[in-house]
């Protein structure tokens, strides 16, 4: 019988590369918001996969940017400080870079410096054309040693398997560190948050969603008169004016309602029981800088 293998992996890269969505088709569940803007994620994210001989811990990191705020700073130190904690580094690209960017550049440094195993994935390759591709792999393999570079369109199924393996050979016999039911360490009330906060990402213009953040505020468990089993969420998004909480709310509430749907939607789905969500829209302006709302994005 082969020898159980087990161990952390962080997810890097800038923002907006496909992170998320590669942790969530490597955990086959969703633990990551996901949405095509910049600055999704905001806390390193564990989502864990176990096989027959292997258990990997997945980390998703805030991607890569200049900070501009506390919460910014916050996220960046976030996604540096877990390199030193983890087994293996996947780093993920896109296949669009004609070369080592800055914001690339940065992370490759880090990479460097810690001698950590890492595995290289070009993400989006179906954008750019073979020749090119395999000029993008010859400039990032004269920088580092990488295990293996994958190229990808990272939300093809046909890949996880390919990436699930190359992992798992790459890591050292270990215990399982968690209970193999599990796939995610965030509780039921940071997974509804994200799941709300995701589809405000999705639905709201460019300005607003990076000034928001979701409490949950209630999150009861409980029976239904049909006996069926049923969590009640009452959960405030906050944001930085006022001129946001209009847009929030929408014309006649209708953008507030449409948020809610989708993700009570998801949650139903994620959680496997009836949710009646009620969700608030209030302006708190300096959120961004207040040290007690950004803790809850320091790593923990």
């Amino acid at each position: 019988m082969e020898e159980f293998k087990s161990g952390f992996v962080a997810i890097l890269g800038r923002t907006n590369v496909g992170k998320s969505t590669l942790l969530n088709l490597l955990v086959g569940e969703k633990v990551a918001a996901t949405a095509n803007k910049v600055q999704t994620t905001r806390t390193a994210i564990r989502g864990i996969v176990n096989r027959e001989n292997s258990q990997i811990i997945f980390i998703d990191t805030p991607g890569i940017h200049k900070p501009k705020t506390k919460l910014n700073e916050t996220m960046i130190e976030t996604s540096f400080g877990v390199i030193n904690d983890i087994d293996i580094i996947l780093f993920v690209i896109e296949a669009t870079s004609e070369e080592i960017g800055r914001g690339d550049m940065k992370i490759l440094e880090k990479i460097k410096e810690s001698h950590k195993k890492a595995i290289l994935i070009i993400n989006k390759i179906d954008l750019v054309k073979r020749e090119k591709l395999l000029q993008l792999i010859d400039i990032y393999q004269k920088e580092y040693n990488f295990e293996a570079v994958i190229p990808v369109s990272s939300l093809k199924e046909k890949y996880k398997d390919v990436i699930l393996d190359e992992i798992e050979k790459n890591l050292k016999p270990g215990p399982a560190y968690y209970n193999v039911e599990e796939y995610t360490d965030q509780t039921m009330r940071q997974l509804a948050e994200e799941t709300i906060r995701e589809k405000a990402l999705k639905y709201l213009q460019d300005e607003v969603p990076h000034g928001i953040y979701v409490e949950v505020e209630k999150m009861k468990f409980r029976k239904n008169q049909k006996n069926e089993e049923m969590y009640d969420i009452e959960a405030t998004i906050y944001c930085l004016r006022n001129s946001h909480k209009g847009i929030i709310i929408g014309k006649n509430g209708e953008m507030l309602k449409k948020i809610g749907r989708a993700a009570r939607i998801d949650m139903e789905e994620n959680f496997g029981v009836k949710v009646n969500l009620k969700t608030w829209v209030k302006v708190k302006e300096d959120w961004q800088e207040d040290s007690s709302i950004v803790k809850k994005f320091e790593l923990k």
